[in-house]
């Protein structure tokens, strides 16, 4: 939609919703780079197949594909594993790499605007260069408003959805690892960045962290620290193993949640997630972490690791935290070879 804007969206009254919030859809782009899954990418599809039966039973599921051949072995694995097809809606939309979360369409509400539904493109640079060509995720939320004839804002900085975090209500959760890294917009100040933050989120208070987890690719994406599960709630994941690596960093993350102040003035509420014991592939640590679940709305998808121990204890918890609807875990040992989990692979697209 050719609409120049003199506003910003938050001058505009929309917001970013938070993500238990009602959705219309999850968006999702088929899982197809071997790059990303090196010798393993087979591996991943009976579970990413099953992550999407699992949403099915709530919303629509749309998936980005390249053309009518990966479309058509999409549709074979699904089908191996029993996905109502009837609930998932194939676009033509080429991408570089499966990280929806990262390349997706930001989608904000007005219901009372004249454009209840708006979508933010932001500037996408593959985190900080790392894994180039990127220049077809870069369009994803463009292709996505076309289709629908949405009107699109161009905030003209590089953000990614997994960098960020919402109650919904206001507060925004981030890191500066990520955010602050000079590989993403290394000509803004913080001060700078939290504008764009309020201008195209549409929200008033900013909480920064430190550094995320070892093996996170990403520099610290929030999205496998400290996840909001309520509008004054979140859960952060701790290492209780003084000699991981992971050890310091959560700890002084979770310090900083115990200071914060959400946008009412009112301390969050912190509730401790375990860490599985290390996932190690080839000689790499990968970033798994029971943080990087997504809230569906008919289900709660946590990714497990194997860990006879903390694989139940962090979905015991979960369940805790979200007593409107099922915690299910899927196992994502897998999964997490491509550096990221079901939360990196998804993007919702709330309801009006």
């Amino acid at each position: 939609m050719a609409t120049i804007f003199t506003q910003t969206p938050a001058q505009l009254g929309y917001r970013f919703p938070a993500e238990w919030e009602k959705h219309t859809a999850t968006w999702l782009s088929w899982i197809h780079k071997e790059a990303s899954w090196p010798g393993k990418i087979e591996t991943v599809y009976p579970v990413y197949s099953e992550f999407i039966k699992i949403l099915t039973a709530g919303e629509m599921v749309n998936i980005n594909v390249a053309d009518e051949a990966m479309k058509a072995a999409a549709t074979e694995h699904l089908l191996r594993q029993g996905v109502d097809l009837s609930r998932v809606q194939f676009f033509m939309h080429p991408t570089n790499d499966a990280w929806c979360r990262d390349h997706g369409p930001a989608f904000l509400l007005n219901p009372s605007a004249a454009h209840p539904k708006v979508i933010v493109d932001w500037g996408y640079n593959a985190w900080g260069d790392k894994y180039p060509p990127y220049d077809l995720d870069d369009v994803i939320p463009t292709r996505i408003a076309e289709h629908y004839n949405l009107p699109v804002f161009y905030p003209e900085i590089v953000m990614e959805g997994g960098s960020v975090e919402f109650n919904g209500l206001g507060t925004l959760l981030t890191s500066k690892a990520c955010l602050l890294n000079e590989n993403r917009n290394p000509h803004l100040s913080q001060a700078q960045i939290e504008q764009k933050l309020r201008d195209f989120y549409g929200v008033t208070n900013i909480l920064w962290l430190g550094d995320g987890i070892v093996g996170d690719d990403t520099d610290g994406h929030v999205d496998d620290i400290t996840r909001f599960v309520n509008t004054d709630t979140v859960v952060t994941v701790i290492e209780h193993d003084k000699s991981d690596e992971n050890y310091l960093p959560l700890k002084e993350n979770l310090e900083l949640l115990q200071t914060m102040r959400l946008e009412n003035g009112k301390q969050l509420n912190v509730v401790e997630l375990p860490m599985p014991k290390p996932v190690v592939f080839d000689d790499q640590r990968l970033p798994a972490s029971y943080a990087n679940f997504y809230i569906g709305n008919a289900a709660v998808v946590v990714p497990t690791y194997r860990d006879e121990v903390n694989d139940q204890k962090a979905l015991d918890i979960l369940a805790k935290c979200f007593p409107d609807r099922p915690v299910v875990g899927l196992d994502s040992t897998d999964l997490v070879w491509g550096l990221g989990s079901f939360h990196c692979l998804s993007q919702q697209e709330p309801a009006v």
